[in-house]
Protein backbone atom coordinates (compact mmCIF):
# COMPACT_ATOMS: atom_id res chain seq x y z
CA UNK A 1 0.00 0.00 0.00
CA UNK A 2 1.45 3.60 -1.10
CA UNK A 3 0.08 5.48 1.87
CA UNK A 4 1.31 9.15 1.28
CA UNK A 5 2.46 11.14 4.00
CA UNK A 6 -0.42 13.69 4.03
CA UNK A 7 -2.99 11.21 3.71
CA UNK A 8 -5.91 12.16 5.98
CA UNK A 9 -5.45 15.89 5.17
CA UNK A 10 -8.23 18.21 3.31
CA UNK A 11 -7.23 21.29 1.94
CA UNK A 12 -9.69 23.78 0.80
CA UNK A 13 -8.05 26.59 -0.95
CA UNK A 14 -9.87 29.91 -2.43
CA UNK A 15 -7.05 30.01 -5.10
CA UNK A 16 -6.15 31.57 -8.33
CA UNK A 17 -3.55 32.46 -10.30
CA UNK A 18 0.38 30.71 -9.51
CA UNK A 19 1.45 31.12 -5.96
CA UNK A 20 -1.64 29.32 -4.11
CA UNK A 21 -2.08 26.75 -6.77
CA UNK A 22 1.33 25.75 -6.80
CA UNK A 23 1.33 25.54 -2.67
CA UNK A 24 -1.69 23.20 -2.77
CA UNK A 25 -0.34 21.17 -5.63
CA UNK A 26 2.88 20.34 -3.66
CA UNK A 27 0.29 18.68 -0.71
CA UNK A 28 -2.02 17.10 -3.21
CA UNK A 29 1.59 15.39 -4.68
CA UNK A 30 2.18 14.18 -0.80
CA UNK A 31 -1.18 12.32 -0.58
CA UNK A 32 -3.38 15.58 0.66
CA UNK A 33 -6.98 15.71 -0.37
CA UNK A 34 -6.98 19.60 -1.80
CA UNK A 35 -10.09 20.98 -2.54
CA UNK A 36 -10.20 23.51 -5.35
CA UNK A 37 -12.81 26.37 -4.58
CA UNK A 38 -13.49 28.46 -7.90
CA UNK A 39 -16.27 30.75 -9.85
CA UNK A 40 -18.78 29.59 -11.24
CA UNK A 41 -18.66 29.57 -14.88
CA UNK A 42 -14.49 30.42 -16.24
CA UNK A 43 -13.33 29.34 -12.91
CA UNK A 44 -9.72 29.97 -11.77
CA UNK A 45 -8.73 33.13 -14.07
CA UNK A 46 -5.06 31.04 -14.85
CA UNK A 47 -7.38 28.72 -16.79
CA UNK A 48 -7.33 31.61 -19.61
CA UNK A 49 -3.74 32.43 -19.88
CA UNK A 50 -3.11 30.28 -22.95
CA UNK A 51 -4.46 27.45 -24.97
CA UNK A 52 -1.37 25.51 -25.53
CA UNK A 53 -1.49 22.46 -23.86
CA UNK A 54 -4.64 20.63 -25.84
CA UNK A 55 -6.69 23.97 -25.64
CA UNK A 56 -5.81 24.15 -21.89
CA UNK A 57 -3.41 27.06 -20.18
CA UNK A 58 -0.10 25.70 -19.72
CA UNK A 59 0.27 27.44 -16.14
CA UNK A 60 -2.92 25.59 -14.76
CA UNK A 61 -1.96 22.17 -16.21
CA UNK A 62 0.95 22.53 -13.95
CA UNK A 63 -0.23 23.75 -11.07
CA UNK A 64 -3.84 21.83 -10.48
CA UNK A 65 -3.21 18.49 -10.98
CA UNK A 66 -4.52 15.73 -8.05
CA UNK A 67 -7.14 18.31 -7.10
CA UNK A 68 -11.20 18.31 -7.05
CA UNK A 69 -12.86 21.40 -8.41
CA UNK A 70 -15.69 23.00 -6.76
CA UNK A 71 -17.24 25.81 -8.06
CA UNK A 72 -18.95 27.95 -5.42
CA UNK A 73 -20.19 32.38 -5.53
CA UNK A 74 -18.89 32.74 -1.95
CA UNK A 75 -20.98 35.86 -1.89
CA UNK A 76 -24.23 34.39 -1.94
CA UNK A 77 -25.91 32.77 1.14
CA UNK A 78 -25.55 29.13 -0.36
CA UNK A 79 -22.06 29.61 -1.42
CA UNK A 80 -21.09 30.54 2.24
CA UNK A 81 -22.61 27.45 4.09
CA UNK A 82 -21.42 25.41 1.53
CA UNK A 83 -17.60 26.76 2.41
CA UNK A 84 -18.65 26.38 6.02
CA UNK A 85 -19.28 22.76 5.53
CA UNK A 86 -16.18 22.84 3.90
CA UNK A 87 -14.04 24.41 6.14
CA UNK A 88 -15.74 22.18 8.97
CA UNK A 89 -14.40 19.08 7.84
CA UNK A 90 -10.85 20.74 6.79
CA UNK A 91 -7.27 20.55 8.14
CA UNK A 92 -6.15 23.44 6.13
CA UNK A 93 -7.30 26.81 4.43
CA UNK A 94 -5.83 28.45 2.02
CA UNK A 95 -6.34 31.85 0.16
CA UNK A 96 -4.57 34.42 -2.07
CA UNK A 97 -7.64 36.13 -3.21
CA UNK A 98 -7.52 39.97 -3.59
CA UNK A 99 -6.23 42.37 -0.96
CA UNK A 100 -8.51 42.17 1.97
CA UNK A 101 -11.20 40.17 0.26
CA UNK A 102 -10.94 37.06 2.96
CA UNK A 103 -11.09 39.27 5.96
CA UNK A 104 -13.76 41.34 4.43
CA UNK A 105 -15.71 37.69 3.77
CA UNK A 106 -15.25 36.79 7.32
CA UNK A 107 -12.47 34.50 6.18
CA UNK A 108 -9.16 36.01 7.72
CA UNK A 109 -7.21 34.39 10.32
CA UNK A 110 -8.59 36.07 12.91
CA UNK A 111 -12.09 35.32 12.49
CA UNK A 112 -11.72 31.18 11.57
CA UNK A 113 -9.66 30.99 14.87
CA UNK A 114 -12.93 31.51 16.67
CA UNK A 115 -15.61 29.75 13.86
CA UNK A 116 -12.60 26.72 13.81
CA UNK A 117 -9.69 26.81 16.08
CA UNK A 118 -8.21 23.38 14.39
CA UNK A 119 -8.15 24.89 11.24
CA UNK A 120 -4.57 25.86 9.41
CA UNK A 121 -5.13 28.99 7.67
CA UNK A 122 -2.35 30.35 5.40
CA UNK A 123 -3.03 33.54 3.78
CA UNK A 124 -0.61 34.49 0.29
CA UNK A 125 -0.62 38.35 -0.17
CA UNK A 126 1.28 40.21 -2.16
CA UNK A 127 3.00 42.66 0.26
CA UNK A 128 1.45 41.45 3.76
CA UNK A 129 -1.84 41.84 5.07
CA UNK A 130 -1.16 45.26 7.28
CA UNK A 131 1.10 47.73 6.14
CA UNK A 132 1.15 50.43 3.70
CA UNK A 133 0.93 48.47 1.08
CA UNK A 134 -1.63 45.89 2.36
CA UNK A 135 -4.16 47.26 -0.37
CA UNK A 136 -1.98 46.99 -3.28
CA UNK A 137 -2.37 44.13 -6.46
CA UNK A 138 0.82 42.35 -6.71
CA UNK A 139 2.20 40.81 -9.90
CA UNK A 140 4.82 38.49 -10.42
CA UNK A 141 6.61 41.30 -12.92
CA UNK A 142 5.70 44.20 -10.24
CA UNK A 143 7.33 42.38 -7.32
CA UNK A 144 10.63 41.47 -9.14
CA UNK A 145 10.72 45.42 -9.67
CA UNK A 146 9.74 46.23 -6.17
CA UNK A 147 12.49 43.93 -4.91
CA UNK A 148 15.24 44.89 -7.59
CA UNK A 149 15.64 41.76 -9.23
CA UNK A 150 15.20 43.21 -12.75
CA UNK A 151 17.50 45.89 -11.80
CA UNK A 152 20.16 42.90 -11.61
CA UNK A 153 18.74 40.66 -14.32
CA UNK A 154 19.51 41.33 -17.95
CA UNK A 155 22.51 43.35 -20.04
CA UNK A 156 23.98 46.62 -19.22
CA UNK A 157 21.78 48.11 -21.61
CA UNK A 158 18.88 46.72 -20.74
CA UNK A 159 17.02 45.20 -17.34
CA UNK A 160 15.01 42.39 -18.33
CA UNK A 161 12.28 40.32 -15.81
CA UNK A 162 13.13 36.76 -14.93
CA UNK A 163 11.97 34.43 -17.61
CA UNK A 164 9.86 32.56 -15.23
CA UNK A 165 7.39 33.47 -12.06
CA UNK A 166 9.74 33.83 -9.30
CA UNK A 167 7.90 35.74 -7.06
CA UNK A 168 4.83 33.73 -7.37
CA UNK A 169 7.30 30.32 -7.00
CA UNK A 170 9.00 31.42 -3.92
CA UNK A 171 5.84 32.26 -1.90
CA UNK A 172 3.93 29.39 -3.13
CA UNK A 173 7.24 27.35 -1.73
CA UNK A 174 7.07 29.03 1.70
CA UNK A 175 3.22 28.31 1.75
CA UNK A 176 4.27 24.69 1.56
CA UNK A 177 6.75 25.07 4.10
CA UNK A 178 4.62 26.83 6.36
CA UNK A 179 1.89 24.91 6.36
CA UNK A 180 3.70 21.42 6.56
CA UNK A 181 5.55 23.24 9.82
CA UNK A 182 2.14 24.59 11.39
CA UNK A 183 0.91 20.84 10.36
CA UNK A 184 3.36 19.23 12.43
CA UNK A 185 3.08 21.69 14.99
CA UNK A 186 -0.47 21.17 15.74
CA UNK A 187 0.04 17.66 15.86
CA UNK A 188 2.62 18.06 18.61
CA UNK A 189 0.88 20.81 20.49
CA UNK A 190 -2.73 21.17 18.98
CA UNK A 191 -2.48 24.47 18.18
CA UNK A 192 -3.25 25.15 15.03
CA UNK A 193 -0.74 28.78 13.83
CA UNK A 194 -1.38 30.30 10.64
CA UNK A 195 0.45 31.24 8.20
CA UNK A 196 1.48 34.22 6.72
CA UNK A 197 3.13 34.51 2.92
CA UNK A 198 3.88 38.01 0.81
CA UNK A 199 5.28 37.47 -2.67
CA UNK A 200 6.92 40.59 -1.44
CA UNK A 201 8.79 39.09 1.79
CA UNK A 202 9.13 35.67 -0.08
CA UNK A 203 11.22 37.13 -3.22
CA UNK A 204 12.87 39.34 -0.58
CA UNK A 205 14.64 36.24 0.86
CA UNK A 206 15.86 35.02 -2.20
CA UNK A 207 17.75 38.93 -3.00
CA UNK A 208 19.87 38.14 0.20
CA UNK A 209 23.32 38.50 -1.89
CA UNK A 210 23.04 41.29 -3.35
CA UNK A 211 20.97 43.00 -0.55
CA UNK A 212 24.35 42.47 1.58
CA UNK A 213 25.97 43.04 -0.91
CA UNK A 214 24.76 46.39 -2.30
CA UNK A 215 24.51 47.55 1.66
CA UNK A 216 28.09 46.95 2.29
CA UNK A 217 30.37 47.25 -0.53
CA UNK A 218 28.37 50.58 -1.48
CA UNK A 219 27.48 49.55 -4.93
CA UNK A 220 24.78 47.18 -6.11
CA UNK A 221 26.25 44.02 -8.76
CA UNK A 222 26.57 45.13 -11.89
CA UNK A 223 23.84 43.70 -14.85
CA UNK A 224 26.02 41.10 -16.97
CA UNK A 225 23.67 39.29 -19.38
CA UNK A 226 24.56 35.68 -18.13
CA UNK A 227 27.54 35.53 -16.33
CA UNK A 228 27.86 36.21 -12.92
CA UNK A 229 27.71 39.78 -11.62
CA UNK A 230 30.30 38.76 -9.20
CA UNK A 231 32.20 35.69 -9.88
CA UNK A 232 34.29 35.29 -13.07
CA UNK A 233 34.48 33.43 -15.09
CA UNK A 234 31.05 32.38 -15.26
CA UNK A 235 29.15 32.38 -17.84
CA UNK A 236 28.72 31.80 -21.63
CA UNK A 237 31.13 31.19 -24.11
CA UNK A 238 30.34 30.79 -27.96
CA UNK A 239 32.40 27.50 -29.44
CA UNK A 240 33.39 27.44 -33.61
CA UNK A 241 30.38 25.59 -34.36
CA UNK A 242 28.51 27.99 -33.03
CA UNK A 243 27.36 26.55 -29.91
CA UNK A 244 27.25 27.79 -26.42
CA UNK A 245 28.51 26.23 -23.44
CA UNK A 246 28.69 28.01 -20.00
CA UNK A 247 31.37 27.55 -17.25
CA UNK A 248 31.57 28.28 -13.32
CA UNK A 249 35.28 28.89 -11.88
CA UNK A 250 34.43 29.15 -8.08
CA UNK A 251 37.55 28.79 -6.27
CA UNK A 252 41.50 28.96 -6.50
CA UNK A 253 41.71 25.59 -7.46
CA UNK A 254 39.24 25.29 -10.25
CA UNK A 255 40.93 28.90 -11.64
CA UNK A 256 44.68 27.04 -11.34
CA UNK A 257 43.35 23.79 -13.21
CA UNK A 258 41.11 25.76 -15.96
CA UNK A 259 44.47 28.06 -16.92
CA UNK A 260 46.29 24.67 -17.39
CA UNK A 261 43.84 22.29 -18.61
CA UNK A 262 41.24 24.48 -20.62
CA UNK A 263 43.77 27.74 -21.46
CA UNK A 264 46.77 25.56 -21.68
CA UNK A 265 48.84 28.70 -19.99
CA UNK A 266 49.88 27.77 -16.24
CA UNK A 267 51.30 31.04 -15.68
CA UNK A 268 47.75 33.15 -16.20
CA UNK A 269 46.35 31.86 -12.69
CA UNK A 270 49.21 33.60 -10.89
CA UNK A 271 48.99 36.72 -13.24
CA UNK A 272 48.23 40.27 -10.86
CA UNK A 273 44.95 40.44 -12.84
CA UNK A 274 43.57 37.44 -12.41
CA UNK A 275 45.08 35.93 -9.58
CA UNK A 276 41.88 36.11 -6.66
CA UNK A 277 38.25 36.30 -7.56
CA UNK A 278 37.39 40.34 -7.11
CA UNK A 279 40.84 40.61 -9.32
CA UNK A 280 38.97 38.66 -12.05
CA UNK A 281 35.83 40.55 -11.67
CA UNK A 282 37.57 43.71 -12.08
CA UNK A 283 39.47 42.72 -15.45
CA UNK A 284 36.22 40.61 -16.39
CA UNK A 285 36.88 42.66 -20.05
CA UNK A 286 40.00 41.40 -20.42
CA UNK A 287 39.59 37.73 -19.17
CA UNK A 288 36.70 37.00 -21.49
CA UNK A 289 38.50 37.88 -24.10
CA UNK A 290 40.89 35.47 -23.38
CA UNK A 291 38.65 32.94 -22.71
CA UNK A 292 36.19 33.70 -25.39
CA UNK A 293 39.25 33.44 -27.76
CA UNK A 294 39.96 30.07 -26.22
CA UNK A 295 36.40 28.66 -27.13
CA UNK A 296 36.28 30.07 -30.74
CA UNK A 297 39.24 27.04 -31.09
CA UNK A 298 37.44 24.20 -29.81
CA UNK A 299 33.64 22.92 -30.70
CA UNK A 300 31.05 22.59 -28.05
CA UNK A 301 31.66 18.62 -27.51
CA UNK A 302 35.37 19.38 -27.36
CA UNK A 303 35.12 22.12 -25.25
CA UNK A 304 32.89 20.23 -22.59
CA UNK A 305 35.52 17.12 -22.40
CA UNK A 306 38.36 19.99 -21.70
CA UNK A 307 36.11 21.17 -19.36
CA UNK A 308 35.44 17.80 -17.79
CA UNK A 309 38.95 16.88 -17.49
CA UNK A 310 39.77 20.63 -15.42
CA UNK A 311 37.46 19.79 -13.11
CA UNK A 312 35.79 22.76 -14.36
CA UNK A 313 31.59 22.65 -13.75
CA UNK A 314 29.96 23.49 -17.36
CA UNK A 315 26.63 23.28 -19.22
CA UNK A 316 25.31 23.91 -22.56
CA UNK A 317 23.00 26.51 -23.10
CA UNK A 318 19.61 24.42 -23.75
CA UNK A 319 16.15 25.59 -25.01
CA UNK A 320 13.25 24.64 -23.85
CA UNK A 321 12.54 22.00 -26.20
CA UNK A 322 16.18 20.70 -25.33
CA UNK A 323 15.52 20.93 -21.95
CA UNK A 324 12.02 18.74 -22.52
CA UNK A 325 14.29 15.89 -24.30
CA UNK A 326 17.60 16.24 -21.43
CA UNK A 327 19.13 13.09 -20.86
CA UNK A 328 19.20 13.45 -17.00
CA UNK A 329 15.36 12.86 -16.98
CA UNK A 330 15.18 10.30 -19.56
CA UNK A 331 17.72 8.48 -17.41
CA UNK A 332 16.74 8.54 -14.14
CA UNK A 333 12.81 8.22 -15.14
CA UNK A 334 11.38 11.57 -14.03
CA UNK A 335 8.38 11.40 -16.34
CA UNK A 336 4.93 10.53 -16.09
CA UNK A 337 1.22 10.35 -17.57
CA UNK A 338 -0.89 12.53 -15.96
CA UNK A 339 -4.81 12.89 -17.57
CA UNK A 340 -6.58 16.39 -18.21
CA UNK A 341 -9.59 17.23 -19.91
CA UNK A 342 -8.32 17.92 -22.66
CA UNK A 343 -5.91 14.54 -23.17
CA UNK A 344 -3.11 13.37 -21.51
CA UNK A 345 -0.06 14.80 -20.68
CA UNK A 346 3.83 14.74 -19.71
CA UNK A 347 4.26 15.59 -16.25
CA UNK A 348 7.93 15.49 -14.47
CA UNK A 349 7.32 13.86 -11.21
CA UNK A 350 8.04 15.78 -7.84
CA UNK A 351 11.45 16.95 -6.59
CA UNK A 352 11.38 15.52 -2.98
CA UNK A 353 9.57 12.81 -2.09
CA UNK A 354 10.48 10.36 0.45
CA UNK A 355 12.11 7.49 -0.94
CA UNK A 356 9.87 4.07 -1.42
CA UNK A 357 6.79 6.30 -1.89
CA UNK A 358 5.15 7.27 -5.24
CA UNK A 359 3.73 10.51 -4.99
CA UNK A 360 0.17 11.30 -6.49
CA UNK A 361 0.12 12.17 -9.87
CA UNK A 362 -3.83 12.59 -10.02
CA UNK A 363 -5.91 14.64 -13.21
CA UNK A 364 -5.76 17.66 -13.75
CA UNK A 365 -9.84 19.07 -12.85
CA UNK A 366 -12.28 20.52 -15.37
CA UNK A 367 -14.02 23.40 -13.96
CA UNK A 368 -16.39 22.14 -11.57
CA UNK A 369 -15.46 18.62 -12.11
CA UNK A 370 -16.02 17.95 -8.44
CA UNK A 371 -18.82 19.78 -7.11
CA UNK A 372 -21.98 17.48 -7.46
CA UNK A 373 -19.66 14.67 -6.09
CA UNK A 374 -18.56 16.88 -2.83
CA UNK A 375 -21.88 18.35 -2.32
CA UNK A 376 -22.96 14.83 -1.80
CA UNK A 377 -20.46 14.15 0.43
CA UNK A 378 -21.29 17.14 2.41
CA UNK A 379 -24.69 15.62 3.05
CA UNK A 380 -26.48 17.71 0.06
CA UNK A 381 -29.34 15.36 -2.23
CA UNK A 382 -30.64 15.61 -4.88
CA UNK A 383 -33.08 18.45 -4.60
CA UNK A 384 -30.55 20.90 -2.21
CA UNK A 385 -27.96 20.47 -5.04
CA UNK A 386 -30.77 21.97 -7.47
CA UNK A 387 -31.69 25.05 -5.41
CA UNK A 388 -27.91 25.98 -5.23
CA UNK A 389 -27.61 25.48 -8.62
CA UNK A 390 -31.22 27.73 -9.37
CA UNK A 391 -29.68 30.64 -7.34
CA UNK A 392 -26.19 30.94 -8.85
CA UNK A 393 -24.38 29.62 -5.93
CA UNK A 394 -22.98 26.31 -7.30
Amino acid sequence: MNRLPLDGITVVSLEQAVAAPFATRQLADLGARVIKVERPGAGDFARGYDESVHGQSSYFVWLNRSKESVTLDIKTPGGREVLGRLLDGADVFVQNLAPGAARRLGLGADALAVSHPGLVVCDISGYGNDGPWAGHKAYDLLVQCETGVVSLTGSPEEPAKVGISIADIAAGMYAYSGILAALYERRATGAARPVEVSLFEALSEWMGSPMYYTAYAGTQPERVGAQHATIAPYGPYETADGRTVLLAVQNAREWASFCAVFLDDAGLAEDRRFHRNSARVAHRAELNAIVAARFAELGAEEAVELLDAAKVANARLRTVGEFLDHPVLAARNRWRDVDTPGGPVRALLPPATPRGLVPRMGPVPAVGEHTDSVLRGLGYDEAAVSVLRADGAV
